[in-house]
């Protein structure tokens, strides 16, 4: 079984993606953090995101083991994150890696903006998670608030809206739904809500295969 979980930033989808993994069984991978590891690695070599050559060497280089660094879940981590993302290279270097991480003994659950369109346009299940810029920047804001970091709700929605244009607008795996994806809006749901919308959509669209 692979589940592609798409949809922008704060969505909900890795804490979707992460309660689904676990449900089922099932490994998972935030996508998104290799992107922002490739951005990290990138700045930590005293190089521009914005440079194809060094942020493409980042990519083919990237350490999966340095995922779970506390410095990825930064909100500058996600804007850098979307810098090197939208270089085709980079995009290029890192697909293996998911395909790989997918086709692995039972399946997988992958999370992030492309899944359903190219990493795996073969999933089975693909569900494009949406919510409110609003809703969006004020879950982002309380998670930054619990932390004990300085920044404000304004901040966080302006750089929501940024990602989202920078996210949609590239040249290389846009951000947009599957055209056989379900939509889920997580706006008014909490957590639990949301789980189990997404498991009433994973049951239908396994029953279709």
């Amino acid at each position: 079984m692979i589940i592609a979980i798409d949809g922008p930033a704060a969505s909900g989808k890795g804490t979707l993606a992460k309660r689904i993994a676990a449900h089922f069984g099932l490994a998972w991978l935030d996508t998104g953090l290799l992107y922002r590891a490739v951005a990290r690695d990138v700045l930590a070599a005293g190089g521009d995101l914005e440079d194809v050559q060094a942020a493409t060497a980042a990519a083919k280089s990237v350490n999966a083991d340095s995922l779970d660094d506390s410095a990825l879940r930064g909100p500058r981590a996600g804007d850098a994150a979307s810098i090197v993302a939208k270089i085709p290279e980079v995009r290029a270097a890192l697909l293996e890696y998911q395909r790989a991480f997918a086709r692995q003994a039972g399946g997988a659950v992958l999370d992030g903006r492309d899944i359903g369109t190219v990493v795996c346009p073969d999933a089975p299940v693909k569900i494009f998670v949406t919510a409110s810029d609003e809703a969006r920047a004020m879950r982002r804001f309380l998670e930054h608030q619990s932390r004990g970091d300085s920044i404000t709700y304004d901040e966080l929605l302006a750089d929501i809206r940024k990602r989202d244009a920078r996210d949609r607008g590239r040249s290389a795996a846009p951000m947009h739904a599957a055209d056989d994806a379900v939509h889920l809006d997580t706006t008014a749901l909490d957590a639990d809500q949301a789980f189990a919308a997404a498991l009433r959509l994973i049951e239908l669209a396994s029953n279709k295969c």
